[in-house]
């Protein structure tokens, strides 16, 4: 199989004790292709300053992981039924709760794709949907979680 690779670097601002839990979680994810991007805790589970609400949190990114990844195996499976897909765009949104020991986690993900096809040969919805429930099946990240992850194709 494949290896995937990414770099999370924090470090400690001169004047923050540390200790007191006073510091800012602020720092960079990088990826082998030369992306970076900001990220910090979510200001929801850090209160502001020590978080930053510009930077994206973790749980913002398992969410668009798991989205992406869904989109990627959508347009392939389109592209081979030979759909041609004009655009997609999915509002998706992740919704925390706590597991049987009380420790939080994503429970459930819910997928909205918004599917835009042009040409004479666009679906159904039913089709679509089977579309759907396939790229699911295939996505890699769906496959290795335990949250529920729920595809509702929007029209």
């Amino acid at each position: 199989m494949s290896e995937h690779h990414a770099q999370v670097e924090w470090r400690r601002q001169p004047a923050e004790a540390f200790t007191d839990q006073r510091y800012s979680r602020l720092h960079a994810l990088r990826f082998d292709g030369g992306a970076e991007i900001a990220a910090s805790a979510s200001p929801g589970v850090v209160p502001l300053p020590y978080s930053n609400a510009s930077a994206v949190d973790p749980e913002e990114l398992f969410v668009a992981s798991l989205a992406s990844c869904h989109m990627l195996w959508f347009l392939s499976l389109a592209a081979s039924a030979g759909w041609r897909v004009d655009s997609y765009l999915d509002d998706a949104v992740g919704t925390m709760g706590r597991d049987e020991h009380g420790r939080p986690f994503l429970t459930t993900v819910t997928l909205r794709p918004r599917v835009r096809l042009a040409g004479d040969a666009v679906p159904e919805a039913a089709r679509l949907a089977v579309l759907h429930h396939r790229a699911h099946e295939a996505c890699f990240i769906a496959n290795s979680v335990k949250t529920a992850v729920r595809v509702e194709p929007q029209p």
